[in-house]
């Protein structure tokens, strides 16, 4: 069952969605060499209860942590421990907030120190490629639009497209109807209502689009190692034009004060 929210309930998940940006913010100001992924997971934890909050990872199907912490070859559900990040890594850091009921789900993918200007360009277009999905989100188009922009710009580049894992529905639950590929054929697909609401994260690989799952039950990697890049809105399905509850503004405010972006 699809879900149409009110105006009251998207202003509601606008609230925890945003909490989730000024979270990744707070994370983005420890992302350099030398620091421990599980660091970054402790601090965005207290964070988000500090606002009254609860993160809508942690116990998620059993999930340990408050983030999804992936680096460079991990896609996503990378779980936060000991390792390192080092210069040349790119990290994606995916954060779900649960506050007042309703969700909040956004990631972004973040450079450590001096990275490759070919992995940089991955980052930036895996970027681009989420707004051209977003701009697709509109009352009376389908969920085929959104895939075919973000599938059509990225292997305009030769990326691979990941399949396995797609985006999803937000709402009372983290994860609801309809689920949102990265790609997918123009016109194709469920019609988009207003007062959807909805999860858009295309994971674009430098190489081949396959994926695999390591021992831990969660971290997704590249099959061919080659780094994959994740960014990710909850957007509200609107006339005319997209509604994006979630927010880089914070992130990237932080990211130029430190000459990181």
């Amino acid at each position: 069952m699809i879900f149409i929210k009110t105006d009251e309930e998207i202003e509601i998940q606008r609230e925890s969605s945003l909490l989730v940006g000024k979270t990744l913010a707070e994370v983005a100001k420890l992302i350099e060499p030398g620091v421990k992924t599980i660091t970054l997971d402790m601090v965005a934890e207290q964070f988000i209860r500090d606002h009254k909050a609860e993160p809508g990872f942690k116990g998620y199907g059993g999930f340990p942590g408050t983030l999804c912490v992936s680096v460079n070859d991990q896609v996503v559900h990378g779980i936060p421990g000991n390792t390192i990040l080092k210069d040349g890594d790119i990290v994606s850091v995916d954060c779900g907030v649960l506050k007042n009921g309703y969700y909040g789900d956004s990631a972004y993918t973040f450079l450590v120190g001096e990275v490759s200007e070919k992995v940089r360009n991955l980052v930036t277009r895996t970027k681009e490629s989420l707004y051209l999905g977003i701009e697709q989100a509109v009352d009376g188009m389908r969920i085929g639009d959104i895939g075919f922009a973000i599938q059509s710009f990225a292997e305009g580049f030769g990326y691979g497209i990941v399949r396995e894992l797609v985006g999803h529905g937000v709402g009372k639950k983290l994860h609801e109807k309809p689920e949102v590929p990265n790609y997918g054929r123009r016109g194709s697909g469920i019609k988009l209502k207003s007062g959807m609401v909805i999860a858009i994260e295309p994971m674009i690989n430098l190489g081949v689009r396959n994926v695999r799952q390591e021992a831990d039950g969660w971290t997704i990697r590249t099959a061919d190692g080659m780094p994959s890049a994740h960014f990710e809105h909850t957007v509200a399905v609107r006339n005319g034009q997209a509604d994006i509850l979630s927010s880089f503004e914070m992130i990237e405010t932080v990211l130029k004060s430190l000459n990181r972006l």
